[in-house]
Order: structure tokens, then C-alpha cells, then sequence
């Protein structure tokens, strides 16, 4: 390890020590604070912004997720004042009893210490995860891309002067660097980090898996599946699935593959009009097509890569399915175990799907787009987890916290 990277984990870790010892007001007065110094500064972190936009194609996926908007630095601030609004997840006693010798043990939530976070083009992520990490008592290690370095640097000095101002140590938000060297670094950096998340595509995710040596948290992959059950109403249905593939097509819960019943094959010209609208391409199978074809503009055959594919754009794979065991088996292939949808008026359907299908978030007769921290009522996420150990979902801020066991005795020992 370079000694700049080594002196950078000391600072975080020693300043990880020191959150612990604010009190829940003083950490909601820095993160209201900060939210407000976004907004006052947004046209410098619009500026910096600017200059990563103009190094990026604008049909490359990540041009979205990359672009920021005064409309969207006010939605940022926002969340991170509803954090501060949150109780503290610190603290809490989780579990207590007392062992038949009259020791009394306790069990409670406190921080991991310092988080990394691993992320590509997505500077919003920066406010994100300072707010949720301080909440939560630890130091956040921020490893942004390339791509959004300019726009990371400018909100990261927004945040530093906030901290300077309130006498809280810098390091507790740290923006590393941005090359591939650090990266390694600090998946490396066992004894200095507690914890990896990556936020990103399944690229990003699968490296981060296969080289860190620091436990790790999986989030981010959605390949995103609504199947449309033949009791499934046309109206809602419609809704659903539009709103999964276009409110934001750069996102992780947004809708990869339509799988339908084959008795409801003619309603598909329906189902998808207002696509047309967005200039959805559809990559159907060969019964999807037939029906298509003539009466949906952007329609063309699927091919193997069809299935199992994050598109992050306005394309979207359909596949034609016999019946729910049929659809059922296609989401265990193909699925990342993000969010997963039925469209259906059949309770039995429905508590099938829910029963069978595993993924972090199973929805019915609702679009997979909800899949967000915000909307499940936790402020700003970390990401969304798709493993099973520890967290799984939108992982908010008790899912950013560990725990431990404090005992209290009367000179027992042990025979």
C-alpha cells in the first residue's frame, strides 16, 4: 500500500472514531447543513458537472445517471434533510436478557466504522452516501469514477466546507482517487475498512466481488423481469409496464424483459403503445413478434442475448411464456434477484410468484420502478442489495450499522 493511500485510510479510520462521539442532534444539524449548501452552491456543481457531460457520448447510458439538474440538486438536498429527519439507528438495544447467573447481556446497534463505496457515473451518490454514512456513525471512503470526477471534486468541497465550519474532521467523507490503481487499494485495505459497496452495473459489481478482500455488499445489478399472468388487466397492466421500462431507463429497477401468457398474446399491441411513444425497441421472440410486427414500430427478433440483459436504454426484451411455471423459470435463469413483478388479478398467481420467485424485492400489480429507499419510506439508500446475508433490498441506515453485545456482571466467572 503507497503511503498517500495508507494516510488517507489512517485519517478516515481515526475520524471514524470521533463521529461516534457526536450526538444524534449534532450529526442532523451538519447533514440539513450541507443540504442547504447544495443548493446555494448549485451552480458550481453544476459547472463541474458540465465538464464531465462534455467528455461523455450523450447516447451512452450512463449519460443520465451522470447529468445533474437544479431540479435534481433540490430533490438531493431534500433527501438528505428527510435523513436527518430519521430517528438515529445507533443505539438501539436490539435484544437483552439475563443468563440464569445474573449476568445481563445486551445487544446493540452501532457503526461499521468506514464504509467504502465503490460507484461509476453517478455524483449524486457522493451526497448520498455521506449523509447515510454519517447518520449511521461511520466514515464514508467515496471511490467515484473517472467519468464524474469533476462533479464528485465539487460536491466533495461543498461538503468539506460545511465540516470545516461545524469542527467536524474532513476525512470523515473522503473522495478517493480516481484511477484503477486505488481501486485496488482500497479493495485491499483489510485493517483500515470494514465494509465495500458497490454501486454500479454488473461489470463493476463482479469486480469488486473477485478482488476484495474487505467483506462486501452487492448492490446494484437489475435485470428486471414484469410477467403479465393471463387473469392480468389490460389497464393496469399498460400503466406497470410503461412505467418500469420509461420513467428512468438508466436505472436499476427499471424493466428489462416482458414475459406474457400465451392467451394473452393479442393484447400486446396494447400493452405497449405508449412505448411507441419513447421510441421503445423491442427485441421479441418469435410469437411476440408475429404479432408485432405490423403493429408496433420498433419492433425486432430476439436472439439469445435478449434474455438476461440490463439494458439501461429504451430497448426491452419480450418473451412468450405458457403459463406461470414457464415464467417462473425463465426469472430463476435470468434474473439478478433485484425486483421481479406479476401482473395479475388471480390471488393464487400472485401468491405463487411471491412464494417462488427469489429476488430482493416481488411485486404484484405494482411497477418494479419502486424499488427505491425513498419510496419504501427510508430517505436516501445506500443501493440496493441482491445478496441474502446481512442485507437484502434498499438498504437504508439500519442496514448500514452492525452490532454489539455489552455484558454486565457482579464478579461472576466462569466454571
Amino acid at each position: 500500500m503507497s503511503e498517500e493511500i495508507k494516510n488517507i485510510l489512517d485519517k478516515a479510520r481515526e475520524a471514524s472514531r470521533k463521529v461516534n462521539l457526536f450526538t444524534a442532534d449534532k450529526i442532523n444539524q451538519v447533514i440539513c447543513r450541507v443540504a442547504d449548501a447544495a443548493v446555494e452552491n448549485t451552480d458550481k456543481i453544476l459547472a463541474a458537472n458540465a465538464e464531465d457531460l462534455a467528455r461523455m457520448d450523450k447516447n451512452d447510458p450512463k449519460y443520465d445517471r451522470l447529468l445533474l439538474t437544479r431540479e435534481r440538486i433540490a430533490a438531493i438536498a431534500s433527501d438528505m434533510r428527510q435523513v436527518a429527519q430519521l430517528p438515529s439507528p445507533l443505539g438501539k438495544t436490539l435484544a437483552e436478557w439475563t443468563q440464569p447467573n445474573g449476568m445481563k447481556i445486551t445487544k446493540v446497534s452501532v457503526p461499521f466504522g468506514v464504509i467504502g463505496v465503490i460507484y461509476e457515473a453517478r455524483p449524486n451518490v457522493t451526497f448520498d452516501v455521506f449523509s447515510l454514512c454519517l447518520k449511521s456513525g461511520s466514515a464514508v471512503i467515496m471511490k467515484g469514477g473517472t467519468d464524474a470526477y469533476s462533479s464528485n471534486t465539487a460536491i466533495t468541497e461543498v461538503i468539506h466546507s460545511v465540516l470545516r465550519k461545524e469542527g467536524v474532521d474532513e476525512a470523515v467523507a473522503t473522495l478517493f482517487p480516481p484511477s484503477h490503481e486505488a481501486t485496488a487499494e482500497l479493495l485491499n485495505a483489510v485493517g483500515y475498512v470494514d465494509l465495500i459497496i458497490p454501486r454500479g452495473g454488473r461489470g463493476l459489481i463482479n469486480f469488486v466481488r473477485n478482488n476484495s478482500r474487505v467483506p462486501v455488499i452487492e448492490t446494484g445489478a437489475g435485470i428486471c423481469h414484469t410477467y403479465f399472468h393471463s387473469s392480468g388487466d389490460l389497464l393496469k397492466g399498460t400503466a406497470i409496464v410503461n412505467n418500469a421500462k420509461t420513467r428512468r431507463v438508466s436505472v436499476c429497477n427499471a424493466l428489462d424483459c416482458l414475459l406474457i401468457d400465451r392467451a394473452r398474446l393479442t393484447d400486446l399491441p396494447a400493452l405497449l403503445a405508449p412505448m411507441a411513444e419513447k421510441n421503445v425497441i423491442i427485441y421479441a421472440d418469435d410469437e411476440a413478434f408475429n404479432v408485432l410486427n405490423g403493429n408496433y414500430p420498433y419492433v425486432e427478433p430476439a436472439t439469445d442475448d435478449s434474455w438476461g440483459t440490463e439494458y439501461m436504454d429504451y430497448k426491452m426484451s419480450i418473451k412468450t411464456v405458457g403459463d406461470i411455471d414457464e415464467a417462473i423459470a425463465h426469472i430463476a435463469t435470468h434474473s439478478s434477484k433485484h425486483s421481479e413483478c406479476i401482473v395479475a388479478d388471480c390471488p393464487e398467481a400472485q401468491s405463487r410468484f411471491y412464494k417462488e420467485v427469489d429476488a430482493a424485492c416481488v411485486y404484484a400489480n405494482v411497477p418494479t420502478s419502486f424499488t427505491d429507499g425513498g419510496q419504501f419510506g427510508f430517505g436516501a439508500e445506500i443501493g440496493i442489495s441482491t445478496q441474502k446475508l446481512h442485507a437484502r433490498g434498499p438498504m437504508g441506515l439500519p442496514e448500514i450499522t452492525t452490532y454489539k453485545y455489552l455484558i454486565a456482571g457482579d464478579g461472576q466467572v466462569r466454571k
